[in-house]
């Protein structure tokens, strides 16, 4: 079976299908370890996101169009290489419903054009992850950059924020950069209503 994927990320494919998996077979069975699972269903003008957390709760929501593929898609590649547990899919794992996050982070000091201020402690994983994120989505959008180029840039962007960057070894950026682009290709030739699933682990 084709693999592709991050650091410790296990992706099978099928046709117009990506799941993430982590799977032990014992006695012919298959068993699927996973902190959540997470699915996104192509959408015209918004995608759609159902995730099914360990403890059973479920969350349903929608987000608009942004880019290439799902903005959250690309979360999950940067947050999974980089074992990131308080970003954002980490903390919707941990309980927090994915409309609430963007309040949270405004409550906790999230620097912006209007308020400059340092970040309380429990969302800089959130705001390192996401101004990545965004790194990211720039160097898909465009020509790749070097990898020297795009961690100059994370780091104005965190500077921006009032937060430290996390440091990038040249395989993180690699892995998470072939990763993206892997489930890009598959987003992009799928057609409207087909789902991925992903599992955060």
């Amino acid at each position: 079976m084709p693999t592709l994927g991050g650091e410790g990320i296990a992706v099978a494919i099928f046709p117009r299908r990506i799941v993430a998996l982590c799977p032990l077979v014992i006695d012919n069975v298959c068993f699927y370890f996973s902190l959540m699972i997470i699915n996104i269903t192509k959408g015209s003008d918004q995608d759609w996101i159902k995730i099914k957390r360990q403890d059973g709760s479920v969350e349903q929501t929608t987000f608009p169009k942004k880019g290439t593929i799902p903005h959250d898609a690309v979360h999950y590649h940067v947050e999974q290489v980089l074992a990131m547990r308080q970003g954002f899919w980490g903390m919707v794992a941990d309980g927090t419903r994915p409309e609430d996050i963007q309040h949270i982070a405004k409550e906790a000091g999230h620097a912006s054009s209007t308020r400059a201020a340092t970040p309380k402690a429990q969302i800089i994983e959130l705001l390192q992850a996401e101004r990545l994120v965004e790194c990211f989505e720039a160097d898909m959008w465009s020509e790749s950059s070097d990898n020297q180029t795009l961690r100059d840039v994370f780091n104005a962007a965190c500077q921006s924020s009032y937060i430290d960057p996390p440091a990038l070894s040249d395989d993180q950026i690699n892995t998470i950069r072939s990763s993206i682009s892997a489930f890009a290709k598959q987003w992009m030739a799928a057609e409207i209503g087909e789902t991925f699933q992903l599992h955060w682990k």
